[in-house]
């Protein structure tokens, strides 16, 4: 099969599309292509996870506004099977692949996943099919990494198989809305296979698909991502400065951003999730060869790491401020994913909290109205506590009976690591109240 062959089967939407991890990419994408029309395979190795999905049932927890109802359409409709086992991908015109690409403790990119993935797929390539890595990976993975194992079987790249990179941009709780509105980076092996995903992403996406090589592709995605990440350091640089001096970090980012080009991102408990924690350093790995000494990263990626550990100060404070030692405390903690309105608990802030906390002796109680294992009565959790942190805004918790709940607790302390509640600042004689970027009266 050519090129313009596959083209002309993408355009009538003929191309046996396949799509490998069904994750919270993997799966809307899968769930996208097969609305439009195309015959979707799934791969996945989590059985549980494979039994939903051939339910109708979306495995993804939280608010996802869309996902839930087009699974169930398009699996009740036919289009989209997931399956574990990798034979179901002879025939495959198209692999997706959207595997989990984490670093190590030492910031190693970890590719096992990755590296299964092309191993499995190599000798069943079909003979033309188009391989896309919507995976992050570091600058000079595809060269060093993907081609070599997809080549590992005899086949050879441009003439028995072709292979893009098309990194994607979403986040938990607008999976659907950001495949579909949000601007992709199409990275292939030749022009003319940059052509041909073009085609074929045309189907999903409404906006730019800006067509170039993919070392671009893969230094944008790592880019843009450590880019927020230097930010959101740098918001809580100022943060900690404002706590220090007497400032209040959330009235002075209102007013830096309204000056011409800039735009001060938002402080807070810290910074978690799949992307940010890690992308930043698949980025610096992509140079490690070229001695090269990079400061900005790290030291961005020391900050945000360092925020659940102020906010253990802050409740130490607080606590002490109540008349209770933080070592002979219950603490309840509010919100376990990463993000708001999520199930997603990949590198949450919070897991460093619970884990510090805990070294210390203090007994924790943790509530997340999204997270299964934490779900709850947030109230009668609630119950004897000393002190409660908050560290999601979830849309819950804004809503919340603060009288209620400070009727539950011991002492009347709350740690706001998100801002949810910055009128308890004026009400000094009913809580003992601390939070990111000022300093308690």
């Amino acid at each position: 099969m050519t090129l313009t062959e596959l083209r002309k089967k993408i355009e009538d939407k003929e191309a046996q599309l396949a799509v490998i991890g069904l994750g919270y990419v993997g799966l809307p994408v899968a769930a996208l292509f097969a609305n439009c029309g195309f015959d979707v395979l799934g791969i996945e190795i989590r059985q549980e996870k494979i039994e939903k999905i051939n339910a109708g049932i979306s495995p993804i927890e939280g608010e996802e506004p869309g996902l839930a109802d087009m699974l169930s359409r398009v699996v009740s409709a036919g289009k989209l099977h997931a399956t574990s086992d990798y034979r179901a991908l002879r025939n495959c015109d198209v692999v997706l692949i959207d595997v989990e690409t984490p670093v190590d403790e030492n910031n190693i990119p970890r590719y096992e996943a990755l590296r299964a993935s092309m191993i499995n797929l190599a000798p069943l390539l079909k003979k033309g099919a188009l391989v896309v890595i919507e995976s992050t990976i570091a600058p000079g993975t595809m060269d060093a990494v993907v081609v070599p194992l997809l080549e590992s079987s005899g086949k050879k790249l441009n003439q028995d198989f072709y292979l893009g990179n098309c990194p994607e941009r979403v986040m938990p709780g607008k999976l659907l809305t950001n495949l579909q509105s949000l601007s992709r980076v199409v990275g292939g092996g030749t022009p003319e296979t940059v052509q041909t995903m073009v085609l074929l992403y045309r189907n999903i996406v409404q906006a730019d698909l800006d067509p170039t090589d993919w070392i671009t592709a893969e230094l944008v995605k790592t880019v843009e991502n450590a880019y927020r990440d230097v930010q959101i350091a740098f918001a809580n640089e100022v943060a900690l400065i404002c706590e220090a001096i007497g400032g209040d970090v959330w009235k002075v980012r209102e007013l830096v951003n309204k000056s011409p080009y800039r735009q001060m991102h938002l402080p807070g408990a810290g910074v978690g999730g799949h992307c940010i924690t890690k992308d930043p350093w698949l980025l610096a790995y992509g140079v490690e060869e070229y001695d090269l000494l990079l400061r900005m990263i790290p030291a961005a990626r020391s900050v945000n790491d360092s925020m659940p550990l102020h906010i253990a100060r802050l409740l130490r404070s607080a606590l002490a401020e109540a008349g209770c030692l933080i070592d002979d405390a219950r603490v309840l903690i509010m919100g376990y994913a990463y993000l708001e309105n999520s199930d997603d608990t990949r590198n949450s802030p919070s897991i460093a909290l619970v884990n510090y906390l805990k070294q210390r002796g203090v007994d924790v109680v943790v509530h997340d109205p999204y997270v299964p294992m934490y779900q709850g009565d947030l109230i009668e959790l609630a119950k004897d506590c000393d002190a409660a942190v908050v560290m999601v805004a979830h849309t819950p918790y804004k809503s919340l009976d603060l009288d209620e709940l400070k009727s539950m607790l011991r002492s009347p302390v709350i740690v706001d690591g998100r801002n949810v509640f910055p009128e308890l600042r004026k009400s000094t004689d009913q809580w003992i109240y601390r939070g990111v970027g000022f300093r308690a009266k």
